[in-house]
């Protein structure tokens, strides 16, 4: 059973509907799916029920989405950082805590890897051009793994054409983290934690791509 956070958003459209939504773009439970798992959502709740939460579960997984609130690092908000999603950002921050806490496997995609650096005391850069190409659409580029890395382990070889959408990136590296890919321009795009611990986040979207190793090695560790 694999949990996956979720977007909040105040006005969505189906059908005949225009509602609030918590909602998840499919690739993420189809991946989970093709790897094994069963994807359950979690739609941002009371911070306090995470540990509980997290404690039904046999790993997470903390999606994208919008940008971390530059306060949760603090630091100021610059001009071209989005709108805050506060109901997001304390609960996932909470999901992460609490599979850190358990030794719960935790992936965290995008916006995910970010709050997992921000929740172990890292900080994030708030603008980097470069790693979206057109609103709206995903962007390529090749990521490399570093060697003797629990990513390199899991893809061993430089992989071209990852789906990229992000205008936020790593800056200072939370506690413990070790980065284990970069781009060719030598931002960070995954991190970790050391051995025994199973927490790996990557800066792209492999839920929009068709490669299912990372989503894969998640689920067999949770099981």
């Amino acid at each position: 059973m694999i949990g996956v956070s979720t977007y909040l958003e105040s006005r969505a459209s189906w059908g005949v509907w225009e509602l609030p939504a918590a909602l998840l773009p499919v690739g993420y439970p189809r991946q989970v799916q093709a790897a094994g798992g069963i994807a359950a959502m979690l739609p941002p709740d009371d911070p306090s029920y995470a540990r509980s939460v997290v404690a039904r579960l046999d790993g997470v997984v903390i999606a994208g989405g919008p940008d971390v609130e530059p306060v949760r690092y603090g630091a100021e908000r610059e001009a071209r950082t989005g709108p805050p999603a506060r109901e997001r950002d304390a609960w996932e921050l909470a999901l992460i805590e609490a599979a850190l806490a358990s030794g719960t496997p935790l992936l965290g995609i995008c916006r995910g890897m970010q709050l997992m650096n921000v929740a172990l005391g890292g900080t994030l850069v708030q603008h980097l051009e470069g790693h979206v190409e057109l609103p709206g659409v995903f962007g390529t580029h090749t990521v490399k793994p570093v060697p003797g890395t629990l990513y390199e382990s899991i893809v061993p070889d430089a992989c071209t054409g990852v789906p990229t959408y992000h205008h936020q990136a790593v800056d200072r590296l939370g506690r413990d983290l070790a980065p284990s890919a970069h781009a060719e321009d030598g931002t960070v795009e995954a991190i970790e934690l050391p051995s025994p611990a199973w927490a790996l986040g990557v800066q792209w979207h492999p839920e929009a791509g068709e490669d299912t190793r990372v989503m894969t090695a998640l689920v067999r560790a949770a099981s």
